[in-house]
């Protein structure tokens, strides 16, 4: 009778410490959506994942994506928790603007990461100096209703061009330098980080330059359109290319929506800034990911959980509505 219930109770006892066990390690499980194995997104949201997830609060998972414009419409139907997204993509989805029909105001902003250039690949014979030599030209404007060709017709608002001002074909990028390849377009327009395998491939075989836009011209940009920011792309980047050129810049950003715990928030973005030299060496893009920078071109509310660790750090938290 003692041996038996000494039995009961050690069971007891061991389902006690296997419960409260169970408690101490229980997770919020976080899914990333990036995009396509081959691009950036894909590794540099897996080591954000893996970062995030060190300080053992969280689990977060790395999952492929159709960038933007699909990771936006999966954060907005609260689908996934965080998502990679291009700052102007996240402006018209909070909007309701270019290939948004409704506005998604439950989005919100988690960090900025690094600029994405607007590319505009010239052919050297082309003579093209400044936007304005784009009239009567052959030029790519990007994949039709994508968010390259959104930020071609931005610019052509500011330089008071339109369509059909030049002989428009919609491409996506690797259509774009094959055209080039051909001689059969003058100006391409490629909106990604630099160095962009697609733009190093063409200058291996193409002389081509990049356009060079005006301070004033990017300060009216950015002034019409806030999601744009000026910046440069130094000289060699590219081969043949030894100046370097001052061109407006998207954003790209992870982005989550309000039904996301605050306290699932701040876990990772601190994992995240706290890990950052993993993130750092994990691809040469992740290189510009900074704490400092983890506000510029937000273009949506940011979530609180973010807000609360970036006033921990002394930053200022924009105020978007």
């Amino acid at each position: 009778m003692k041996q038996h219930k000494l039995v009961s109770l050690l069971s007891i006892t061991a389902l006690s410490v296997s419960l409260c066990a169970g408690v101490a390690q229980a997770k919020d499980f976080v899914s990333v959506a990036t995009g396509g194995t081959s691009g950036t997104y894909y590794p540099i949201g897996g080591a954000i994942a893996q970062a995030a997830s060190k300080s053992g609060v969280i689990q977060a998972t790395a999952e492929t994506g159709n960038a933007s414009v699909a990771n936006l419409n999966l954060v907005g139907k609260g689908e996934i928790e965080i998502a990679f997204a291009q700052n102007d993509t996240a402006f018209w989805a909070y909007n309701g603007q270019q290939m948004f029909k409704e506005p998604l105001k439950n989005v919100r902003a988690v960090a900025a990461l690094y600029p994405e250039h607007v590319q505009v690949i010239t052919a050297k014979d082309a003579k093209i100096v400044t936007v304005d030599d784009l009239k009567g030209k052959r030029v790519s404007v990007g994949a039709a209703g994508s968010g390259t060709e959104a930020d071609a017709r931005a610019l052509f608002d500011i330089a008071k061009l339109t369509y059909a001002d030049m002989k428009v074909d919609h491409l996506d990028f690797g259509q774009t330098t094959n055209r080039f390849k051909d001689n059969q377009i003058d100006v391409g327009f490629v909106v990604a980080g630099f160095p962009t395998a697609s733009v190093m491939d063409l200058t291996t075989t193409k002389d081509v330059q990049l356009l060079s836009f005006s301070d004033d011209f990017l300060a009216q940009l950015s002034k019409t359109f806030p999601y744009f920011v000026a910046s440069v792309i130094p000289a060699n980047t590219y081969r043949g290319i030894d100046k370097e050129t001052k061109t407006p810049a998207v954003v790209a950003i992870l982005v989550t929506h309000d039904k996301v715990p605050e306290a699932v928030v701040y876990e990772f973005v601190k994992g995240m800034f706290e890990n950052l030299d993993a993130i750092q060496a994990s691809h040469a893009t992740a290189k510009q990911i900074t704490l400092n920078g983890a506000l510029q071109g937000i273009t949506v509310p940011v979530h609180p959980g973010a807000a609360k660790y970036y006033k921990e750090k002394g930053l200022t938290v924009p105020e978007i509505k």
